[in-house]
């Protein structure tokens, strides 16, 4: 049996905090899952720590991700945030962050929110969600999909249930641990 994030982030510096207050629990806020998107597409070929010691950097440098500023973003945007040393400056990555911001402004006009249509798109499995957003986002691989969705409380996995913070997070009713998820999960 492998290692896993329960077993090594607790006490640590940088994924101490994410892992106690953040990673796994259930978000509904439009910015706050956007940055986890952009994050999570961010982390891709890289390991996360660098991604949590870059996030301030992130914020400021793509308006706290706010989805209207950023899906309103020109040239000069993308050659200030390819110029931002404190950010990964991989303009696939780039592109997909502002792209993705114009796909949550549609999804909004169309369910209200991004966490609405999250939810309206709820239970899947891992391998339909994958396919979703493929189709709906761009640089959505199979692991950036499984990570942000698991980072949110959509799919399981984010703790063992020997964690602490397991059950903090099992106590907000995250979409996974709902009956109808536990369904889907168990027929794939």
């Amino acid at each position: 049996m492998g290692t896993s994030y329960c077993d090594i982030a607790p006490g640590h510096e940088w994924h101490g905090p994410y892992h106690d207050t953040e990673y796994g629990f259930p978000l509904d806020d439009d910015a706050a899952l956007f940055e986890r998107l952009v994050l999570e597409i961010n982390q891709a070929g890289l390991s996360w720590l660098t991604i949590l010691k870059k996030r301030d950097a992130f914020r400021r440098a793509y308006d706290d991700f706010d989805p209207e500023v950023v899906a309103g973003y020109r040239a000069r945007d993308r050659r200030r945030l390819l110029a931002d040393p404190g950010i990964i400056r991989n303009r696939l990555k780039v592109d997909a962050a502002i792209a993705n911001a114009g796909t949550i402004l549609q999804l909004r006009d169309a369910h209200g929110s991004f966490a609405a249509w999250l939810e309206a798109q709820h239970p899947r499995s891992k391998e339909e969600w994958v396919k979703l957003f493929k189709q709906t986002f761009r640089f959505t691989g199979g692991e950036i999909v499984g990570e942000f969705l698991m980072s949110i409380g959509y799919l399981p996995g984010a703790h063992v249930p020997s964690c602490a913070v397991y059950r903090k997070v099992l106590a907000l009713d995250p979409m996974w641990a709902r009956k109808e998820a536990r369904k889907v999960s168990a027929t794939t």
